[in-house]
């Protein structure tokens, strides 16, 4: 199999909560030796308190993860980080989504100035991969990896971030984009399937596929 940061050198994998970006991201990182950019959520000292009170807690919440992201995005941008290509678990274009969600309209507003005045400085991905989870399993991922605050994470919020996403991967978002169904198949945990997916990511042709890969 080729090596896919030969053909895009900055990828981004995305998707909801408990769909796996992360390990995803580390799996690729790891197998091609390439920059690996990752959340940072345990160190956003809102995040706890927002779980808890979302209205009170989401604009700082919100505005930690932009600066946090904006600083840690800056770094693909040094040359040698490009010569064995980059991967995030974060993509900083969809973060308004979360922000529409959680935001009253005037903090919203406020948000809005701030995101407007950082994201010239931010690179577009060379390719998207979005991760599209049905809301029952994200929910069974994030009760299963047993993080403190995401204990009170209920199904409704799932869904709303999950239709959020898809709204904006299947009808907004107008860049390279591999969307994969992550109902059926593991691409996580199976390497067949991760090679599967690696195959994919070679031989996509537009700027818009779709993998959806028969179980067997």
């Amino acid at each position: 199999m080729s090596n896919p940061f030969n053909k895009y050198p900055y990828i981004v994998i995305e998707g909801p909560i408990g769909s796996g970006k992360s390990t995803l991201s580390r799996l690729l990182s790891e197998k091609f030796g390439s920059q690996f950019l990752k959340e940072k959520a345990d160190q956003n000292p809102f995040l706890p308190k927002f779980y808890k009170n979302m209205a009170q807690y989401a604009l700082p919440t919100q505005l930690f993860f932009l600066f946090q992201r904006v600083e840690q995005i800056k770094e693909i941008k040094q040359n040698d980080f490009f010569k064995k290509g980059s991967i995030a678990d974060f993509f900083i274009y969809k973060d308004p989504i979360f922000a529409r969600l959680n935001l009253d309209d005037e903090e919203f507003k406020l948000y809005r100035q701030i995101y407007q005045f950082l994201e010239i400085k931010v690179p577009k991905p060379d390719l998207v991969i979005y991760l599209q989870t049905p809301v029952e399993l994200l929910k069974k991922r994030v009760d299963r990896r047993s993080i403190g605050y995401e204990k009170t994470i209920s199904t409704e919020y799932l869904e709303k971030i999950a239709e959020a996403y898809s709204n904006f991967f299947h009808f907004k978002y107008e860049h390279n984009l591999l969307i994969v169904n992550n109902e059926n198949l593991d691409v996580i945990e199976d390497p067949a399937a991760l090679n599967m997916l690696l195959d994919k990511i070679d031989t996509m042709k537009s700027t818009r596929e779709f993998f959806n890969p028969k179980v067997f």
